[in-house]
């Protein structure tokens, strides 16, 4: 990994500036979750223990180009001051910026109003990446859920400025790469969700580079249409059975296991507590629904947690909101928790719904790692090259 962190720099003196992600939900006037924003704290404190000054430079919502007073990071100041500790300046425009007051100078740190507003922003235009970069001295990059957009503050800025990942994105890159960069093998994936054409590329990536490959929730259902077998009312994308048989074939090719349900759980109703029982996966009828993997689905999946040494994570096993449908995905999930709990599995989760599946299994304070990213981390898991990412490795 060619990219530098806070420890590497030199910072005394230096006007730091940080992009962040403190994209936060608001309700009512306040911050309703601030848990973005405690999340950048470390890094924010390690700036201004190094004798740097960190401005900090973040979006809110999708202004395009545009000054949209509701979507002002104004409102954020409050939670902001509490999560950091400190006196936080709020600079409202990039001439203010640029000429700061002495009661914007005495703060310990500055937030620069939504970075946003300005259409040079998600342009990513060359002469307002050099103004901003202007603005300080060394470019800290600690928002890995904007790494996967070519913005200014995300891309631009770091090709003037010596650059560093902050402690969120050094987090974030150093579990990725225990997760397939130089993985502990075997390497084990869970990948779940609604439909297979999402996430064509991230199963075509990991088909080479894991050992073994879950495949749940709907997008499972696909695979069992592809090979002749009836999924009654399921989910179920028909229209992909040649790329499902693509992926299985490549995926032998390349010695990779595919574990699809044995079993599954079938229901007429789409709704909690539905009337629901367990047939073998080849057995759907075809007035019904697969709303989850059945119990033998659930031990070969644990036998495959025992072998492996590193596991990835994305997607649930089933339609985990409605119970009974969670069963699959909770145990799977208490599974891998356990093995990571013991120091007998690396494990890494990330995108979409993951992060709450794993919440509601009480499963996710024992993983390894988890990443909060959404499209990013899915990116990362394609295969594709983060622009943020490898602005910091130029």
């Amino acid at each position: 990994m060619g990219w530098k962190t806070l420890d590497d720099m030199d910072l005394a003196g230096k006007r730091v500036l940080v992009r962040v992600d403190i994209n936060v939900p608001v309700q009512d006037g306040r911050v309703s979750d601030a848990t973005r924003i405690e999340r950048i704290a470390p890094t924010v404190r390690d700036i201004l223990a190094k004798g740097g000054k960190p401005m900090l430079l973040a979006h809110f919502g999708r202004p395009k180009g545009k000054v949209v007073l509701d979507l002002s990071l104004r409102i954020i100041l409050p939670a902001l001051e509490r999560a950091l500790g400190c006196s936080v300046g709020f600079v409202e425009t990039l001439d203010a910026a640029e000429t700061l007051t002495d009661e914007a100078r005495a703060a310990d740190v500055l937030l620069l109003e939504n970075i946003r507003f300005h259409p040079g922003e998600e342009s990513n235009d060359p002469d307002f990446a050099a103004r901003l970069a202007g603005l300080g001295d060394v470019y800290c990059n600690d928002a890995f859920s904007a790494a996967h957009r070519a913005h200014a503050s995300t891309e631009g800025v770091a090709h003037h400025l010596p650059a560093c990942a902050g402690r969120l994105m050094q987090a974030e890159l150093e579990a990725l790469e225990a997760a397939l960069g130089r993985p502990a093998r075997p390497v084990m994936a869970v990948v779940g969700g609604a439909k297979v054409s999402t996430k064509l590329d991230l199963l075509g990536n990991l088909v080479g580079r894991v050992e073994t490959l879950v495949i749940g929730g709907g997008m499972a259902n696909t695979f069992l249409a592809a090979q002749g077998i009836g999924v009654g009312k399921s989910l179920c994308e028909h229209d992909m059975a040649d790329t499902a048989r693509e992926i299985m074939a490549k995926a032998t090719t390349q010695g990779c296991e595919i574990i699809l349900p044995e079993d599954v759980v079938v229901a007429r109703e789409f709704a909690a507590h539905a009337l629901h029982e367990t047939v073998p996966a080849t057995e759907c009828p075809s007035d019904a629904m697969i709303l989850d993997a059945g119990p033998l689905t659930v031990a070969r999946i644990a036998t495959a947690l025992d072998n492996a040494r590193t596991l990835i994570w994305n997607g649930p096993l089933g339609a985990f909101e409605i119970p009974p449908f969670d069963a699959a995905t909770r145990a799977a999930a208490q599974s891998a928790a356990a093995h990571s709990r013991a120091g007998a599995l690396v494990s890494v989760a990330g995108g979409g719904d993951t992060v709450a599946a794993l919440n509601q299994a009480g499963a996710a304070d024992d993983f390894t790692y988890i990443s909060t990213a959404g499209g990013a981390f899915l990116e990362w898991m394609e295969g594709k090259t983060l622009p943020g990412v490898a602005a910091l490795e130029a």
